[in-house]
């Protein structure tokens, strides 16, 4: 009798004590179609032993970045600060810069700002995305370390790992999971965790 792979846990849902404390890497991927699936770019979040699903941008991973592609860009990228609903949606430590979003807080996606790609304050003339959103999107956002050390121009702005639709439609290019799954794995990164797309 053949001895059966053990494969790594594919979850929707990550369960509390499922990762330890000090998680360092992880990786998304694109995951394989299967026959009669819908065609959205979904991903896997590789986290330690488990999988999770998440949403990709819809013009799939690309290496050669460019803003308004809506693809996710390739590569292994640094969680550096973050921002949260405080109005009761996340309170736990984490072991990145966490703040609190406020209503006025922006982020701009005009290549022809000197802003461009840094956090911004409304009113702001510049083109930029609101950080408080109403759909929810950004109740835990984590700024990757995509695009801004050097910034340039053209190349994509705003890539953040953030919260998912729950039908996981595709982003604009963030990588995006399941509120809770993001609720659950954050406190548990390690302070120098690094995202892979591939």
């Amino acid at each position: 009798m053949k001895p059966v792979a053990k494969k790594a846990p594919t979850l929707n849902s990550m369960g509390a004590k499922t990762i330890k404390r000090g998680l360092g890497k992880l990786v998304a991927t694109l995951a394989p179609r299967q026959a009669g699936a819908h065609k959205l770019p979904l991903g896997r979040l590789h986290a330690g032993p488990v999988v999770l699903r998440c949403a990709l941008g819809g013009g799939g991973i690309k290496r050669d970045k460019r803003e308004g592609d809506h693809a996710t860009p390739a590569g292994a990228f640094r969680l550096l600060s973050g921002f949260y609903r405080a109005d009761g949606v996340f309170r736990k430590a984490a072991p990145l810069p966490m703040r609190p979003i406020r209503k006025s807080d922006g982020w701009c996606d005009d290549p022809t700002s000197g802003l461009y790609n840094r956090p911004v304050a409304a009113p702001c003339h510049w083109r930029h995305e609101k950080l408080w959103r109403q759909d929810h999107l950004y109740d835990i956002v984590i700024v990757l370390d995509y695009n801004i050390r050097p910034r340039r121009k053209n190349r994509g702005s705003a890539i953040f790992l953030h919260c998912s639709r729950a039908d996981f439609a595709p982003t604009e290019g963030c990588i995006a999971l399941r509120p809770d799954d993001l609720r659950r794995l954050l406190p548990r990164l390690s302070r120098n965790a690094l995202l892979t797309v591939r």
